[in-house]
């Protein structure tokens, strides 16, 4: 009656195709239901003891986790890159479902954050205004492209604009005339959005009180800070700097293999540095842009931030490795002042190492 179990579930957009394990990993059930929360909370009613699920992120990962945390024992949205049993032997829904149950029996899933409700209007927010913004970059780096590839000399931001306008619209031919008078039209309807979304995104920001904290980093603006928060949602999920740096894709992948060695018949740890293989691949594009533009930009302009900069560059470090380690420092102290709920100072730089 108090046995776990362990169900998983394969998301689709008209049905889920459960399977449900015992402890024992014999197969208890599989079921197919409708993509509807009273069909799944039926499902999840006319289990007993404690309940175990798990499903794959994706497109209704969020609604299927708000439907169920409060009804399991324990929720895991997992991460699909990493499920590589997924991919061997046969392949349908309810063999992918029952594969997950095993998986997340056997402690093997790779969990996605989901939880945090406090900052949701700005994570929304936030998702919107760099929709629209890479949507406006999209349609401005086409409308280049179609006068590039006459030859039209276009640099700068001149092009964007309607005081010289028309002036290159006559270097093109008709059709491609028609052409860039459409994007020009889709960019005028764009721009608008963009700032209406700019706006309500910095006035929901306003609202929280990390967003002082962090707008007090330098370099870190009101845009920065709300995309930070919208992105991460909560600093409690990470225990220290270095979960932190894996997620912005700062951290380094290290390499090593036959460690250990005997000697006169004692084990004994090669005294060799383990090979860095670069950054990690498995991490949030957004926020790693975020860091490494802040960092690009103050290693450039008067400040705490360059003068660091400039320390490693006088220790022989490349130019391209001290960005990088300046990344990282920036990404610490905004972890540690955001968990800690304090301002930034200058004196952070010392407790803190990259």
């Amino acid at each position: 009656m108090n046995s776990v179990r362990y169900v998983g579930m394969d998301v689709h957009r008209d049905t889920i195709s459960v399977a449900v394990l015992e402890e024992s990993g014999r197969l208890m059930m599989q079921s197919v239901l409708a993509t509807r929360a009273a069909a799944v909370l039926d499902c999840i009613r006319g289990m007993r003891g404690p309940l175990h699920v798990t499903f794959e992120e994706g497109t209704h990962s969020a609604w299927l986790y708000d439907v169920l945390v409060r009804r399991v024992a324990k929720l895991v949205v997992c991460d699909p890159r990493k499920n590589a049993l997924l991919k061997w032997g046969s392949k349908s829904d309810a063999i992918d479902a029952r594969k997950l149950a095993e998986l997340l029996r056997a402690g093997l899933l790779s969990p996605v954050y989901h939880g945090e409700t406090s900052a949701l209007e700005v994570q929304q927010m936030a998702r919107s205004y760099t929709q629209l913004t890479e949507d406006t970059t999209r349609v401005m780096a086409r409308l280049k492209a179609v006068f590039r590839g006459q030859a039209v000399s276009c640099a700068g931001k001149k092009l964007y604009g309607k005081r010289y306008r028309q002036e290159y619209l006559r270097q093109l031919s008709s059709g491609l005339r028609r052409r860039a008078e459409h994007l020009y039209a889709e960019l005028e309807a764009l721009q608008p959005l963009r700032q209406a979304a700019r706006r309500e995104l910095m006035g929901e920001c306003r609202k929280h009180a990390a967003a002082q904290w962090l707008q007090s980093v330098p370099f870190l603006g009101p845009i920065r800070a709300a995309l930070l928060m919208g992105r991460v949602q909560t600093p409690h999920r990470f225990r220290t700097k270095r979960q932190f740096w894996s997620y912005c894709g700062l951290g380094l992948e290290t390499r090593d293999s036959g460690e250990y060695r005997m000697v006169k018949g004692q084990v004994e740890h090669r005294r060799r540095p383990a090979l860095i293989r670069g950054l990690n691949w498995n991490h949030n594009h957004e926020m790693k842009n975020l860091f490494k533009s802040t960092a690009t930009a103050a290693s450039v302009r008067p400040g705490v931030w360059r003068e660091f900069y400039l320390q490693l560059l006088e220790k022989g470090m490349r130019p391209e490795m001290a960005r990088l380690t300046l990344a990282r420092k920036i990404a610490a102290i905004t972890l540690r002042i955001w968990k800690k709920g304090e301002t930034f100072n200058a004196e952070h730089l010392k407790l803190q190492a990259a």
